[in-house]
């Protein structure tokens, strides 16, 4: 009698245990996979505006001026390179060439004066894209411990102490692996969210090469730079839309801890195809 209510206070024991960890277990995962929608369909003027209006204020004051310089210097090397290049030919220097020149500078003068409307209308157009796309493919990212296992509690009274104990342990591997995924949702959401603040602070200097015959490809490949993080935000949410059909499809099995793991699964899969889809929006559009 003695050892029965040892061994059935030590089964109430685990299965508390177990049942605690499980209900906590998906929580955080839960809530920031459910923010992800929201935070990369953000613009960077809503997303934080203090930042906003910081890097704002330093693009306009520091790299303006410095991006005005080095506008004057390409464009006025520029000149004496088509001036040079027309004299080494033994060829008469054609009025047209300097109003094809002017044309550029005042093309090139326009641009870099625009440059923040410039940036922020591609995140305009990225955060339109988004937010259809949300609306059509996102679902239910949410996972239900007790909609994957039916009647957990009492399955669980049913098991001998050594696998309780097991089942116990698991659950608190998995919680800390699933704490830690979390933690890597939240560095891939906002650490896009900086390097667009990052990116857009520098604007202005690439923008001052755009037009440049010699130099171009350096504004060329900062403007698919930007497209490729607004496409990556549509990666993003394709890959939470893919999660949600994951989840919401786990069969019910019999097997406690294949379902657990298999849930944990998914969300590692999650985080390591949210992590690639920088890489490939930078791939796609041949930015680097």
């Amino acid at each position: 009698m003695i050892k029965q209510a040892i061994i059935e206070w030590l089964r109430e024991i685990l299965v508390g245990g177990i049942l605690s960890n499980l209900s906590g277990l998906f929580d955080n995962v839960n809530q920031k996979v459910g923010e992800i929608a929201g935070q990369v369909g953000t613009t960077p003027q809503a997303w934080n505006s203090s930042i906003f209006n910081m890097i704002h204020t330093l693009s306009d004051n520091v790299m303006l001026p410095i991006a005005g310089l080095i506008l004057a210097f390409v464009m006025t090397l520029e000149l004496i390179q088509m001036v040079t290049e027309k004299n080494n030919m033994h060829g008469d220097v054609d009025t047209w060439m300097f109003f094809k020149w002017m044309f550029k500078t005042a093309a090139a003068v326009l641009i870099v004066s625009n440059t923040w409307n410039i940036v922020m209308g591609v995140f305009d157009v990225a955060q339109s894209i988004v937010s259809n796309a949300a609306g059509v493919v996102i679902g239910n990212t949410a996972i239900n411990i007790d909609s994957v296992v039916v009647n957990l509690e009492d399955r669980l009274m049913e098991m001998d102490i050594g696998p309780l104990f097991g089942l116990w342990f698991q659950s608190v591997i998995v919680g800390i692996t699933m704490w830690a995924l979390s933690i890597c949702i939240f560095i891939v959401v906002y650490g896009r969210m900086i390097e667009i603040y990052l990116v857009t602070s520098v604007a202005p200097i690439p923008m001052a090469t755009m037009l440049n015959r010699e130099s171009g490809s350096m504004g060329q490949n900062y403007l698919r730079s930007l497209a490729a993080l607004g496409l990556q935000a549509f990666l993003i949410i394709v890959c939470v839309a893919i999660y949600a059909v994951l989840v919401q499809n786990i069969a019910v099995t019999e097997d406690i801890s294949a379902a657990i793991w298999t849930c944990m699964g998914y969300t590692v899969l999650l985080c390591f195809t949210l992590f690639k889809t920088g890489s490939m929006a930078k791939s796609v559009l041949s930015a680097h």
